[in-house]
């Protein structure tokens, strides 16, 4: 049976791995999965780009969730795994963290904002969909409670947060650094992901197609088990910490 040691050999071996990183490194820190049964998007139906930009009811609704805390994005603090990931970027061998999420627990953990890259955007934060000028969130609280439509100071724009809503197209300059780092790596590593959501969920493959070894951490099965050199079904946050200290020993 795999074991932290296995993935402590691999990561000590490496000279440029690539950390993946999906709902299930945040759900142990009480942030909630969104796409499972029972997750937020089961009890709250998502609110689309397109209603967001098209509606005023549904914009207000989009901020009602933001201020109230409804989804559950933000307020959390990082875990032993994110502790572990900003190690490994840090003192090596991880060049960059990919990530599904969207609850800045990377960066509160301590990894270097320039070497997180944010498939879905960041919930922490607000940005104008027109000049995409950054607001922070609690700021805008008085526009909310004013029942104002809150608008860009500079250009009119409409602000909304900084997360990839469904229908809004992808980041095109944080996917083609993934796809480099992908390309580029020699050992890839998921954690926490359940590898059904694409563009994302091509990476790994990408990676392992131009020779890096590939390992899913994961507390359940994925669909890219059989393709993996190791998997691990174990808690992330205890995993990664062994698996630090096997490699200072």
């Amino acid at each position: 049976m795999p074991t932290a040691a296995d993935l402590a050999r691999l990561l000590t071996a490496s000279r440029r791995a690539v950390i993946f990183t999906g709902a299930g490194i945040s759900t142990e820190s009480g942030i909630p999965d969104f796409r499972s049964p029972g997750g937020v998007w089961s009890k709250m139906k998502p609110i689309t780009f397109q209603e967001f930009v098209g509606s005023r009811a549904m914009r207000r609704e989009a901020w009602t969730r933001v201020f109230n805390r409804t989804a559950g994005w933000t307020g959390a603090a990082p875990n032993a795994g994110h502790l572990a990931v900003a190690r490994l970027v840090k003192e090596g061998p991880a060049s960059a963290v990919i990530t599904q999420n969207v609850d800045n627990l990377h960066h509160d953990a301590g990894t270097p904002p320039e070497r997180v890259i944010e498939l879905h955007g960041n919930a922490s934060f607000a940005k104008c969909l027109e000049c995409e000028r950054r607001y922070e969130i609690e700021p805008l609280r008085p526009r909310w409670q004013a029942d104002e439509d809150i608008t860009c100071e500079a250009c009119g724009g409409l602000i909304k947060t900084a997360v990839i809503s469904f229908g809004q197209a992808m980041p095109e300059t944080e996917m083609l650094r993934a796809t480099e780092e992908a390309r580029l790596c020699d050992l890839f590593i998921v954690l926490g992901s359940s590898l059904v959501v694409y563009p994302a969920a091509s990476l790994p493959l990408t990676a392992k197609r131009n020779g890096a070894r590939f390992v899913i951490v994961n507390r359940e099965p994925t669909e890219q088990d059989e393709a993996a050199h190791l998997v691990l079904n174990a808690e992330i946050g205890p995993l990664m910490a062994e698996t630090l200290a096997l490699m200072r020993n």
